[in-house]
Order: structure tokens, then C-alpha cells, then sequence
């Protein structure tokens, strides 16, 4: 009987395989490019293993791609071949049964499932970082931080992957807005694993949150070797980096940074949209003029329209459509996810019923300068906003918008009750809620020289 980094049985009996499988799971939890060369030596040396084509397919499913989905279901296929052969223990069959749950799109489900692995196998690391990126996907900061602290009975000090525990705890102290906790966690788990990018953004999170840009500057610049062996993550790091330059004002350090560092490579994984939506969207708000950079984004997202595999992916194809002209793809993703809400039979389905539908309705008329629907339908959207996955930090684009929504069609009440709410929320006033305070004054002010009452 062979037994992993964490002292766990596995269906393993080439060591070469085990040694595989144990840098699968060291490269998964840091993020590290190397995760699908580790996992292809365990599965050509074992093919027989079902934990590893979970574990595949469950890295598949993550990707959010609609076109992914066949390679997700033949892993599921062959991992219940696998394990109806005896290529699994109990463990194992957990993440069996947790992709099928997944597949169906009850990814609250699976991620159910990995808790009880969690509590009856204590120390599973790999099992902790699934359920941290699957209720991060689901807006469930809750459930992440209730997962961590099921965990830790689990990792004693002295546990050889403690610190990325620490990690995922911080950044769940952090969604549930206890900065302080989060803060400490995440730089005690760097300590432990300095290769822990999860752990590194999760402080960067935290001094986003309280309005903190100069310590968040400081944070990340000069540390970028703690995530250099990075996948894709590595520029949702560095996204972060511009954040801060975004609220300090400092407008041409973050547009050097989206060409050097977050948006180098023209792909079109959602996260990678994602950041360059996002951030594109706040220079704009912020009257930065971006160029013609929106314009491969919109290109890329115009293949999308029909993907519905997450609908925080969906929001941020729409933006790029919207800023690229780009109407009937627009209009055929929203009809999409309006469609998809009529049913409950997908995890996503019901985010789109909740908050996803209102948000797409509220960027199109956006989009169309028809601003009083736009404030409507995108302060609707707010009350479910954290359904749709992501972090605050993510998710804030949103509320960006709806404020300048408010603005525009003349609510400037409706802003100010926005800002006042997303700042008791964030926990401090940021650079972007002052300069928005002063538009409000200015807006009012050309509101009456008008002859019109502000709202």
C-alpha cells in the first residue's frame, strides 16, 4: 500500500507514479504551470489510476469552456471504469463521485462531496484546494471559509503543505471581510510556502479591500519570483498590481501593465479575459482613453455566446462585446443567459435567475446610453452579485458601472448610496470613491447651472 505527501493511501503501485502524483499535488495547490506535465506522467504510468482522471477532469471542468466539456465526461468515464476495477480506495471514489456531481452542474454538490473526504480523511490537501476553487466559481465565500476551517484539524503544524492551507484561509477570511485574520494568515502561510500565489494575492486582496494602494504597491512589486512558475494565474497577479496603480490615479503604469504582464498573450481563457474586461472597463470610467485594445478581446468573446458554463465568464464576454460594437453577439449571449434562467436545473442557470440576467440586461442598455434601465437593472443585479463567482475585487467592476450608470441618467442619491454601501462592505474608502464623490458634486452642480433638480 503506497501513501502520498499527505500520509493518505493511494491506488498506486509504481513509485515513479507516486512521486508524480505528490508534484501534482504540490503544483496544483501553487498554481504552477507544471500541473498537467506532473499529471501526465501518473496517468501514462498508471492508467488505471481513478483519482487521477478525476482530478483531470475535474482541472477541465474549472476551465470554464463549453468545448471542454467532452474531455471532462470521458475522464469521468474513465475514472467509474477505473474504479469499478479496483483502481480506487473509498477516498478515491469521493472524487468520483464529486466530478459526476460536477458534470451535472451541481458543483455545490461536489464540492459537498470533497468536504466529506475533508472531515474523514483528515490532511487531504488536494481535496481543500478543490473545494476552494470550486465555491470560489460559485460566489461562496462562506462555504470556502467554513471548508478551510473543517480542514485544519487536518494539518497540524508541522503538515509539509500547512502553508497553503493558510493560504486558502486567508483568502476566505478575506471574501468574508475579517481583513485583519486574512492578512496574517496569508503572510504566515508564505512563509511556510513562499511558491503560494493564492496565498500572496489573498494579502493583495485584503489591501485592496482597505483602501490600502501604497501598501499593496509595496506587496507585490519586487516579488514577482513567488509567482513565476505560475499558469494563467500569474497575470491575475499582476492585475492586481495595476489595481493598485488604478487607485492611486496612476494611469500609465497600469496600461504598461496590461501589455507587459496581463495581457501579453492574446488568449481566451475566460480568467484572462477576464482581468483585461475588467480592467479596460475602470481606465474607461475613469476617462483614460485604452485604444484599440478592447478590439481582440471583442473578438475572442464573440465565439463565446453560447459557452454558458459560468456566468461571471458571460458578464465579462459582454463587456468586451459591448466595447467593440459587436450587437448581435451581445444580444444573443443575453438572450442566452435569460433563456438558461428559465430553469433550475444547473447551478449556473439559477445564478443567471438571480443576478446574471439583470446584469446583462442592465450592460446592454448601458451600452445603449439608455442609463435610468442600466441603474435599474444593474442595482438589481448587486443584491445576488456575489452568486456569480469571482471575488469582491472581480465582482467590483460591476459596481463601478452601476454607479456611473446612476450618474449619467442623473441619480446622484442612487450613487452616493451605492458608493456608501460598496465602502461599509469594502471596509475603507478607496481612491475611486473619492474621485467619484467629487463627480457627484460636479454632476449636481451641472445639474442645477442646468435648471434640472439632481435627484
Amino acid at each position: 500500500m503506497m501513501h502520498d505527501l499527505n500520509g493518505l493511501a493511494v491506488t498506486l503501485s509504481d513509485q515513479t507514479a507516486l512521486s508524480a502524483w505528490n508534484n501534482v499535488q504540490r503544483a496544483f495547490l501553487a498554481h504552477s504551470a507544471a500541473t498537467p506535465e506532473h499529471l501526465g506522467v501518473v496517468l501514462t504510468r498508471e492508467p488505471g489510476f481513478a483519482l487521477g482522471h478525476a482530478v483531470k477532469g475535474m482541472f477541465y471542468l474549472l476551465l470554464a469552456r463549453r468545448e471542454l466539456m467532452g474531455v471532462v465526461t470521458d475522464e469521468l468515464a474513465l475514472a467509474k471504469s477505473a474504479a469499478a476495477q479496483g483502481g480506487a480506495n473509498p477516498r478515491e471514489a469521493e472524487f468520483v463521485t464529486a466530478l459526476a456531481e460536477a458534470v451535472a452542474g451541481h458543483w455545490g454538490w461536489a464540492a459537498a462531496r470533497l468536504d466529506v473526504v475533508i472531515q474523514n480523511w483528515p490532511g487531504d490537501a488536494l481535496a481543500m484546494k478543490l473545494v476552494q476553487s470550486l465555491r470560489f466559481m460559485l460566489g461562496d465565500a462562506q462555504g470556502m471559509l467554513n471548508s478551510t476551517r473543517l480542514a485544519r484539524t487536518g494539518f497540524a503544524p508541522d503538515h509539509q503543505l500547512h502553508g497553503y492551507l493558510l493560504g486558502c484561509q486567508a483568502f476566505a477570511l478575506e471574501e468574508t471581510g475579517d481583513y485583519a485574520a486574512a492578512e496574517i494568515a496569508g503572510r504566515a502561510g508564505l512563509e511556510l510556502c513562499p511558491d503560494d500565489a493564492w496565498g500572496l494575492h489573498a494579502v493583495a486582496h485584503v489591501l485592496d479591500m482597505t483602501g490600502r494602494n501604497e501598501d499593496g504597491v509595496r506587496w507585490l512589486a519586487g516579488r514577482s519570483k513567488h509567482w513565476a512558475h505560475c499558469n494563467n494565474f500569474g497575470y491575475h497577479v499582476w492585475w492586481h498590481l495595476a489595481l493598485f496603480h488604478l487607485d492611486r490615479g496612476a494611469y500609465g503604469p497600469v496600461l504598461e501593465l496590461y501589455d507587459r504582464k496581463i495581457r501579453p498573450d492574446q488568449t481566451d481563457d475566460f480568467r484572462d479575459i477576464s482581468n483585461a474586461a475588467s480592467l479596460l472597463l475602470r481606465l474607461e470610467v475613469e476617462g483614460v482613453d485604452v485604444g484599440d485594445r478592447w478590439e481582440e478581446l471583442g473578438a475572442l468573446s464573440a465565439a463565446r455566446t453560447d459557452d454558458g458554463c459560468l456566468i461571471f465568464a458571460d458578464l465579462h464576454y459582454l463587456l468586451a462585446l459591448n466595447a467593440t460594437g459587436r450587437t448581435a453577439e451581445s444580444q444573443a449571449l443575453a438572450a442566452r443567459i435569460a433563456s438558461d434562467a428559465a430553469t433550475i436545473e444547473h447551478d449556473q442557470h439559477e445564478v443567471g435567475a438571480l443576478s446574471g440576467n439583470a446584469a446583462a440586461r442592465g450592460l446592454l442598455s448601458f451600452r445603449a446610453a439608455d442609463y435610468g434601465p442600466a441603474a435599474r437593472d444593474l442595482r438589481m443585479a448587486l443584491e445576488f452579485m456575489p452568486r456569480i463567482g469571482g471575488s469582491h475585487a472581480q465582482r467590483d467592476v460591476f459596481w463601478r458601472l452601476a454607479v456611473e450608470a446612476h450618474l449619467r441618467c442623473g441619480d446622484c442619491s442612487g450613487a452616493e448610496a451605492l458608493l456608501a454601501r460598496r465602502m461599509l462592505e469594502r471596509g475603507a474608502e478607496d481612491g475611486y470613491t473619492a474621485r467619484r464623490r467629487h463627480q457627484i458634486e460636479v454632476r449636481r452642480s451641472d445639474l442645477a447651472d442646468a435648471g434640472i433638480a439632481a435627484e
